[in-house]
């Protein structure tokens, strides 16, 4: 019995070549060409020609620029790109490189731009000054301002940014630790407590979150103590209150941090002093000591602003536990210079 070959109807024994072999299909629209190691190492080749384009147009050191991996590069490049979509060139000011140095030199921290997002905009050079991290070597901690920062802070400046951003002009400050270098870890014991004051901005008309920033400056502070550190007597007082946060005593140096006699503050409310930006910080700190059984119980330290007498406002580290038996709270407030 003589098989014919369905494509063209000859014996098969007669003709073998009429069939497709294997491997030598031609691709069809729904099966593309595969990858050849060649293709992709020429893929491979144009995108390191590219982003050593785009390495080259960084505006930093040379050193720095043969120091970043491509994943730096790419963070920089999108630094770069949300900064000129805030700040158009045609629209900064002719300030040289010697005069922004000098002015920089000047300040008593560093500046810091953030989108709308917490995305970094722009970290002035002098961040080393206060860091020790050049802007390169801050930029590999990310992009936004929550992962420069102190994770045990982060959800408190997510909410002064959303306060400032509702209120556009409105100024508001926090204090945070910032994440440093090893070696400054080393030398100083940890990280670096630093005061962030700004506001968002329109920068342009229509205002839009694509053309507001928020503008700060970033002034480092004392370290933020433990809270079994003994550090300066000179720099705490203490103060009793009833569970509802009145003063029933405080000790004498409280006349020289905050200004009051220890007579005007006994009978007055701890929230009367709270600066209203940090009044839900505290109230945190009031719950979590409220919570605790154990006499003696700590909660977590706070960094909080208290009204001084001549109506400024100072920052203070403030722990608080509860006494023997509960009825009352002791506040030990050290002063952060």
């Amino acid at each position: 019995m003589t098989i014919f070959c369905s494509h063209c109807h000859r014996p098969l024994q007669a003709e073998m070549s009429c069939l497709p072999r294997r491997g030598k299909q031609a691709p069809s629209a729904s099966k593309p060409f595969r990858s050849t190691k060649s293709a992709s190492k020429a893929r491979r080749d144009q995108i390191n020609v590219e982003l050593q384009a785009l390495r080259s147009l960084l505006p930093i050191s040379a050193r720095e620029k043969e120091r970043l991996s491509y994943l730096h590069t790419m963070a920089l490049v999108c630094l770069r790109l949300r900064g000129a979509q805030l700040f158009p060139p045609d629209s900064a000011p002719p300030v040289g490189p010697a005069l922004g140095t000098e002015l920089l030199s000047l300040l008593p921290g560093f500046l810091l731009v953030l989108s709308a997002n917490g995305k970094l905009v722009y970290i002035s050079e002098n961040v080393d000054q206060v860091l020790g991290l050049s802007m390169v070597e801050l930029l590999a901690q990310g992009d936004t301002v929550f992962d420069i920062l102190d994770g045990r802070t982060r959800e408190d400046v997510r909410k002064k940014l959303l306060l400032a951003q509702e209120q556009p002009g409105r100024e508001v400050m926090f204090v945070s630790e910032m994440r440093t270098s090893k070696a400054f870890r080393l030398q100083h014991g940890g990280n670096q407590a630093v005061a962030v004051r700004g506001r968002f901005m329109a920068l342009r008309w229509p205002a839009s979150p694509s053309t507001t920033a928020f503008l700060a400056l970033c002034t480092p502070v004392a370290r933020l103590p433990a809270d079994s550190d003994a550090g300066s007597q000179d720099d705490l007082f203490q103060s009793t209150h009833i569970l509802d946060m009145m003063f029933t005593d405080v000790t004498e140096s409280v006349t020289y941090h905050l200004g009051y006699r220890r007579e005007e503050l006994i009978g007055q409310s701890w929230y009367s002093l709270l600066h209203p930006e940090d009044a839900d910080l505290a109230a945190a700190q009031h719950r979590a000591v409220g919570e605790l059984l154990g006499a003696g119980a700590a909660a977590e330290t706070a960094v909080l602003r208290l009204l001084r007498r001549d109506w400024t406002w100072t920052w203070l580290s403030v722990s608080a536990r509860r006494d023997c038996g509960g009825h009352s709270i002791t506040c030990t407030s050290r002063c952060l210079r």
